[in-house]
């Protein structure tokens, strides 16, 4: 057993180990029990608790949670739109979000599904020098569904 004290380090027996500890009426803890030997330090159980708590926060904190962003379009949705939404895209791309582009059909649109799926496939085309396909096109009820991710 490696035991870690005031920066010092030596390698012990365990009855050694707890022996001290008890002198030092403090607790021995195992710090990392997969490392030949394991590394255990003389130290107080419940600081030691809060000082993992509090370090799990902190990374909590800094880490922020992916969003799915929906944009959704339909079927007669113009250029001009269509620009507008991309844009929209790149935005939610540069906060590194995924974003699901989503084209619905309704009554008689159904029966030109073609088109709609050349015009969601050149939207995804459209944003390949910043994001990867996550999902390629499939359909979901009567719409369309792609979904991207940005690139590293």
């Amino acid at each position: 057993m490696l035991l870690i004290t005031d920066g010092v380090s030596e390698i012990l027996p365990i009855a050694t180990a707890l022996e001290r500890a008890k002198a030092q009426e403090l607790d021995l803890i195992e710090v990392s029990p997969k490392a030949v030997p394991p590394v255990v330090k003389i130290g107080e159980f419940g600081h030691y608790l809060y000082q993992l708590q509090k370090k799990e926060r902190r990374q909590r904190t800094h880490s922020k949670q992916v969003e799915v962003k929906m944009l959704r379009f339909g079927f007669r949705t113009d250029k001009h739109d269509l620009d507008r939404l991309s844009d929209r895209a790149r935005e939610f791309f540069q906060e590194r979000h995924l974003v699901k582009f989503s084209v619905r059909l309704r009554g008689r649109e159904l029966s030109n599904k073609e088109f709609a799926i050349e015009k969601l496939k050149h939207l995804m085309t459209g944003l390949a020098d910043v994001a990867d396909t996550e999902q390629e096109i499939k359909r979901q009820g009567n719409q369309y569904i792609g979904i991207l991710r940005p690139k590293r």
